[in-house]
Protein backbone atom coordinates (compact mmCIF):
# COMPACT_ATOMS: atom_id res chain seq x y z
CA UNK A 1 0.00 0.00 0.00
CA UNK A 2 1.01 3.30 -1.02
CA UNK A 3 0.52 5.64 1.58
CA UNK A 4 1.47 9.13 1.25
CA UNK A 5 2.77 8.85 4.94
CA UNK A 6 3.08 6.43 7.75
CA UNK A 7 0.13 5.41 9.25
CA UNK A 8 0.07 5.77 13.01
CA UNK A 9 0.16 2.61 15.41
CA UNK A 10 -3.04 1.12 16.11
CA UNK A 11 -4.37 2.37 19.23
CA UNK A 12 -4.16 -0.89 21.88
CA UNK A 13 -4.75 -1.24 25.81
CA UNK A 14 -2.31 -4.19 27.08
CA UNK A 15 -4.08 -7.05 28.65
CA UNK A 16 -2.92 -7.67 32.24
CA UNK A 17 0.33 -10.03 32.11
CA UNK A 18 -1.02 -12.50 34.52
CA UNK A 19 -4.09 -13.02 32.24
CA UNK A 20 -1.92 -14.10 29.37
CA UNK A 21 -1.15 -10.70 28.25
CA UNK A 22 -0.61 -9.32 24.61
CA UNK A 23 -2.31 -6.27 23.34
CA UNK A 24 -6.33 -5.54 22.48
CA UNK A 25 -6.61 -3.40 19.39
CA UNK A 26 -9.16 -0.48 19.79
CA UNK A 27 -11.81 0.21 17.40
CA UNK A 28 -13.98 3.01 18.68
CA UNK A 29 -14.85 4.49 22.27
CA UNK A 30 -18.30 4.22 23.31
CA UNK A 31 -19.31 6.27 26.92
CA UNK A 32 -22.40 6.27 28.63
CA UNK A 33 -24.08 10.34 29.89
CA UNK A 34 -25.26 10.01 33.14
CA UNK A 35 -25.57 6.31 33.99
CA UNK A 36 -25.59 6.71 37.71
CA UNK A 37 -28.22 8.40 39.63
CA UNK A 38 -26.47 10.07 42.16
CA UNK A 39 -24.31 11.25 39.65
CA UNK A 40 -27.56 12.44 37.25
CA UNK A 41 -28.81 14.90 40.14
CA UNK A 42 -25.40 16.30 40.61
CA UNK A 43 -25.28 17.23 37.23
CA UNK A 44 -28.77 18.27 37.31
CA UNK A 45 -31.05 15.59 35.83
CA UNK A 46 -33.14 12.55 37.66
CA UNK A 47 -35.05 9.66 36.81
CA UNK A 48 -33.94 6.80 34.48
CA UNK A 49 -33.55 9.23 31.09
CA UNK A 50 -32.81 7.06 27.94
CA UNK A 51 -29.46 6.26 27.74
CA UNK A 52 -26.86 9.24 25.34
CA UNK A 53 -23.67 8.40 24.00
CA UNK A 54 -20.96 10.74 22.77
CA UNK A 55 -17.58 8.63 21.90
CA UNK A 56 -13.96 9.67 22.47
CA UNK A 57 -10.46 8.81 19.66
CA UNK A 58 -8.97 5.93 20.04
CA UNK A 59 -6.08 7.71 20.37
CA UNK A 60 -7.09 9.68 23.66
CA UNK A 61 -6.32 6.71 25.65
CA UNK A 62 -3.64 6.75 27.96
CA UNK A 63 -2.87 2.91 28.77
CA UNK A 64 -1.21 2.69 32.33
CA UNK A 65 0.39 -0.92 33.58
CA UNK A 66 -0.42 -2.58 36.79
CA UNK A 67 1.19 -1.17 39.41
CA UNK A 68 2.36 1.75 37.98
CA UNK A 69 1.33 5.28 38.06
CA UNK A 70 0.56 6.79 34.63
CA UNK A 71 0.51 10.82 33.34
CA UNK A 72 -1.45 13.14 32.21
CA UNK A 73 -0.84 16.45 31.02
CA UNK A 74 -3.13 19.41 32.55
CA UNK A 75 -4.88 19.75 28.67
CA UNK A 76 -5.30 23.38 27.25
CA UNK A 77 -8.40 25.66 27.70
CA UNK A 78 -9.78 24.60 30.98
CA UNK A 79 -9.81 25.80 34.22
CA UNK A 80 -11.78 22.90 35.35
CA UNK A 81 -10.42 19.51 34.90
CA UNK A 82 -12.47 17.07 35.98
CA UNK A 83 -12.19 13.16 36.84
CA UNK A 84 -14.85 10.48 36.24
CA UNK A 85 -13.70 6.73 36.96
CA UNK A 86 -15.66 4.12 35.13
CA UNK A 87 -15.75 0.68 34.46
CA UNK A 88 -14.84 0.14 30.77
CA UNK A 89 -16.24 -2.71 29.30
CA UNK A 90 -14.33 -4.45 25.76
CA UNK A 91 -16.34 -5.88 22.99
CA UNK A 92 -14.70 -8.98 21.56
CA UNK A 93 -17.47 -9.80 19.49
CA UNK A 94 -19.47 -7.13 17.37
CA UNK A 95 -23.29 -7.18 16.28
CA UNK A 96 -26.25 -5.09 15.56
CA UNK A 97 -29.33 -5.16 17.98
CA UNK A 98 -27.81 -7.55 20.60
CA UNK A 99 -30.70 -8.13 23.06
CA UNK A 100 -29.61 -7.67 26.54
CA UNK A 101 -29.55 -11.36 27.26
CA UNK A 102 -27.18 -12.22 25.22
CA UNK A 103 -25.11 -9.40 25.48
CA UNK A 104 -22.22 -10.64 27.87
CA UNK A 105 -21.24 -12.88 25.25
CA UNK A 106 -20.18 -9.98 23.26
CA UNK A 107 -17.62 -8.98 25.94
CA UNK A 108 -14.03 -9.98 26.22
CA UNK A 109 -13.14 -7.91 29.07
CA UNK A 110 -13.17 -5.16 31.77
CA UNK A 111 -10.54 -2.76 32.52
CA UNK A 112 -10.85 0.37 35.21
CA UNK A 113 -10.74 3.75 33.04
CA UNK A 114 -10.99 7.63 33.38
CA UNK A 115 -12.90 9.88 31.86
CA UNK A 116 -11.41 13.06 32.22
CA UNK A 117 -13.70 16.04 30.88
CA UNK A 118 -12.64 19.72 30.72
CA UNK A 119 -16.22 21.06 32.81
CA UNK A 120 -16.14 24.42 32.03
CA UNK A 121 -15.66 23.68 28.10
CA UNK A 122 -18.70 20.86 28.19
CA UNK A 123 -20.92 23.37 30.44
CA UNK A 124 -20.19 26.36 27.65
CA UNK A 125 -20.95 24.15 24.75
CA UNK A 126 -24.18 22.91 26.54
CA UNK A 127 -25.56 26.28 27.27
CA UNK A 128 -24.98 27.16 23.51
CA UNK A 129 -26.81 23.82 22.12
CA UNK A 130 -23.24 22.65 20.75
CA UNK A 131 -21.65 19.36 20.74
CA UNK A 132 -19.38 19.36 23.56
CA UNK A 133 -16.38 17.09 21.69
CA UNK A 134 -14.03 19.66 23.27
CA UNK A 135 -15.17 18.52 26.48
CA UNK A 136 -14.42 15.18 26.09
CA UNK A 137 -12.58 14.04 23.49
CA UNK A 138 -9.46 15.81 23.99
CA UNK A 139 -5.68 14.43 24.04
CA UNK A 140 -5.16 12.38 27.07
CA UNK A 141 -8.76 11.97 28.33
CA UNK A 142 -8.94 8.39 28.78
CA UNK A 143 -6.83 6.81 30.77
CA UNK A 144 -6.93 3.19 31.24
CA UNK A 145 -5.76 -0.21 33.14
CA UNK A 146 -4.69 -3.27 31.85
CA UNK A 147 -7.85 -5.01 30.74
CA UNK A 148 -8.78 -8.67 32.99
CA UNK A 149 -10.70 -10.89 30.39
CA UNK A 150 -14.25 -11.97 31.08
CA UNK A 151 -12.90 -15.24 31.50
CA UNK A 152 -10.83 -14.42 34.32
CA UNK A 153 -13.00 -11.82 36.65
CA UNK A 154 -16.60 -13.37 35.57
CA UNK A 155 -19.22 -10.81 34.91
CA UNK A 156 -19.23 -8.16 36.82
CA UNK A 157 -22.50 -6.81 37.83
CA UNK A 158 -21.50 -5.80 41.40
CA UNK A 159 -18.63 -4.62 43.29
CA UNK A 160 -17.59 -0.71 44.91
CA UNK A 161 -16.09 1.68 42.41
CA UNK A 162 -14.11 4.52 43.97
CA UNK A 163 -11.60 7.27 43.14
CA UNK A 164 -9.58 9.09 45.73
CA UNK A 165 -7.40 11.89 45.00
CA UNK A 166 -3.93 12.55 46.75
CA UNK A 167 -5.56 9.87 48.88
CA UNK A 168 -8.81 11.47 49.70
CA UNK A 169 -11.77 9.79 48.75
CA UNK A 170 -13.92 11.59 46.18
CA UNK A 171 -16.31 9.13 44.15
CA UNK A 172 -17.96 6.22 45.69
CA UNK A 173 -20.56 3.53 44.03
CA UNK A 174 -21.61 0.18 43.08
CA UNK A 175 -21.26 -1.53 39.93
CA UNK A 176 -24.91 -2.71 40.93
CA UNK A 177 -26.41 1.15 40.96
CA UNK A 178 -26.24 1.66 36.93
CA UNK A 179 -29.12 3.19 35.75
CA UNK A 180 -28.71 1.08 32.63
CA UNK A 181 -26.84 -2.11 32.89
CA UNK A 182 -23.72 -3.25 31.05
CA UNK A 183 -26.20 -5.52 29.31
CA UNK A 184 -28.51 -3.02 28.94
CA UNK A 185 -26.07 -0.63 27.35
CA UNK A 186 -24.87 -2.91 24.87
CA UNK A 187 -28.31 -3.46 23.47
CA UNK A 188 -29.29 0.18 23.08
CA UNK A 189 -25.55 0.88 21.71
CA UNK A 190 -26.04 -1.93 19.14
CA UNK A 191 -28.95 -0.66 17.43
CA UNK A 192 -27.27 2.49 17.07
CA UNK A 193 -23.52 1.05 15.87
CA UNK A 194 -22.69 -2.05 14.98
CA UNK A 195 -20.44 -2.89 17.45
CA UNK A 196 -17.28 -4.40 16.37
CA UNK A 197 -14.50 -6.23 17.65
CA UNK A 198 -12.21 -3.38 19.61
CA UNK A 199 -15.11 -1.26 20.95
CA UNK A 200 -14.36 -0.01 24.08
CA UNK A 201 -17.41 1.23 26.19
CA UNK A 202 -17.46 3.94 29.21
CA UNK A 203 -19.95 2.77 31.19
CA UNK A 204 -20.97 5.81 33.55
CA UNK A 205 -19.16 7.71 36.44
CA UNK A 206 -20.63 7.40 39.85
CA UNK A 207 -21.35 10.54 42.16
CA UNK A 208 -18.40 12.68 43.38
CA UNK A 209 -17.04 14.20 40.30
CA UNK A 210 -14.60 17.25 40.96
CA UNK A 211 -11.63 19.11 39.59
CA UNK A 212 -7.80 18.20 39.88
CA UNK A 213 -4.55 20.26 39.27
CA UNK A 214 -0.96 19.46 37.95
CA UNK A 215 0.83 17.42 40.57
CA UNK A 216 -2.21 15.55 41.93
CA UNK A 217 -2.68 11.93 41.83
CA UNK A 218 -5.83 10.04 41.01
CA UNK A 219 -6.69 6.21 42.20
CA UNK A 220 -9.03 4.24 40.87
CA UNK A 221 -10.30 1.22 42.02
CA UNK A 222 -12.99 -1.18 40.59
CA UNK A 223 -13.57 -4.51 42.44
CA UNK A 224 -11.85 -7.31 40.63
CA UNK A 225 -9.64 -5.53 38.61
CA UNK A 226 -5.95 -3.67 38.74
CA UNK A 227 -5.61 -0.03 40.49
CA UNK A 228 -5.73 2.76 38.11
CA UNK A 229 -3.26 5.47 39.20
CA UNK A 230 -2.73 8.26 37.06
CA UNK A 231 -0.65 11.87 38.28
CA UNK A 232 -1.47 14.97 36.88
CA UNK A 233 1.48 17.14 35.42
Amino acid sequence: MNYVFTPPAPACVPVLPAAGGGLFPVHRIYCVGRNYAEHAQEMGFTGREPPFFFLKPADSLVPVAEGETGAIDYPPLTKNLHHEIELVVAIGRGGRDIPAAQAADHIWGYAAGLDMTRRDLQNEMKKQGRPWSIGKAFDQSAPIGPLVPKARTGELTKGAITLAVNGQQKQKGDLAELIWSVNETIEQLSRAWELKPGDLVFTGTPAGVGAVVSGDVMEGVIAGLPVLRVAVR
